[in-house]
């Protein structure tokens, strides 16, 4: 979830400014859980639980359901973000001159796969799981959901730039987990993010997310495999490259080549004894984040 500091995010950071509200967001970031529950952890009553999480869905931090439980309705909730970027407006309030580019995860120009691995639609599995010869099937390009234990998928981007305009900075966001065997909340995996055949650094993804299901995930996808990820915000710039706002190199603009007609994105989940491995992919229409592979150009 992105916020600034206009009056649009201030519902967020008074939903959030309460004790009891963090610890409701606590709760949930370990499993989904309905009202009493959570009454029972708290030790509060159920209406004022309710007051509190009626707030935290105003704000769009939490979302629920009802669900017919052995004879009874209740009112589950979930977490419907998993972290919050501040952007702090400058002292000129000076708009940046952007361009955007929104890539599906299914259009991928190379990619090397080793099972367990699969691809999917918002409607159904490419073909069968484990079996990466799928991954070249002409469906591929509405897939919404692919991973892999092992391998690397690559992208082209074009460059809309015209000579005369000068990057900034390039942002790509993208929502990313591990890859286990079903699920496996503590499943660490190093991702190495590279562009123009350059590393720009790596990331450590906690596990392959799947307690809850995702806010986006379609009604006929099981509930034992992969659910959602965590959207990760990569920046290169004359500074470096950061994650997250982190700099994880100091791999730069000028190391990128970025005056390139198109750039070559890759994503590699790398064969490491030291962590389990594993990356999957959500797009539009799976996990929690409705978007795919963003890239955001900023220029002068």
């Amino acid at each position: 979830m992105y916020l600034t500091t206009d009056s649009e995010s201030l519902k967020v950071y008074e939903a959030l400014a309460s004790e009891v509200r963090l610890r409701i967001i606590d709760l949930l970031g370990t499993e989904e859980m309905h009202i009493k529950e959570l009454a029972s952890k708290l030790y509060l009553s159920s209406a004022i639980v309710s007051t509190h999480v009626a707030k935290l869905q105003k704000a769009g931090i939490v979302s629920s359901q009802m669900k017919r439980i052995d004879g009874g309705t209740y009112k589950y909730c979930s977490l419907s973000a998993n972290f919050l970027q501040i952007k702090l407006s400058g002292a000129k309030g000076i708009a940046r001159k952007v361009v955007e580019v929104s890539v599906p995860v299914g259009h991928y120009t190379d990619l090397q796969a080793s099972p367990t691995c699969g691809i999917a639609t918002t409607e159904k599995l490419i073909g069968y799981y484990d079996d990466p010869r799928y991954f070249l099937d002409p469906e591929r390009v509405d897939a919404g959901i692919l991973w892999f234990a092992k391998g690397y998928a690559e992208y082209k981007v074009p460059n809309y730039l015209f000579m005369d305009q000068k990057v900034q900075e390039i942002e790509i966001s993208l929502e990313i987990g591990s890859e286990a065997p079903h699920i496996n909340e503590k499943w660490p995996s190093d991702i190495l993010f590279s562009l123009n055949g350059h590393d720009l650094g790596k990331w450590t993804s906690p596990g392959d997310f799947g307690v809850m299901r995702g806010r986006l995930t379609p009604a006929w996808w099981n509930s034992d495999v992969n659910q959602y990820g965590l959207l990760k915000v990569l920046r290169v710039n004359r500074g470096g490259t950061y994650i997250d706002g982190q700099k994880i190199s100091a791999v730069t603009l000028d190391d990128v080549c970025w005056q390139q007609d198109q750039w070559t994105f890759r994503l590699t989940a790398e064969d490491s004894t030291r962590r389990r491995g594993g990356l999957t992919l959500f797009g539009r229409g799976f996990g929690n984040y409705e978007q795919d592979i963003v890239f955001r150009v900023y220029y002068e």
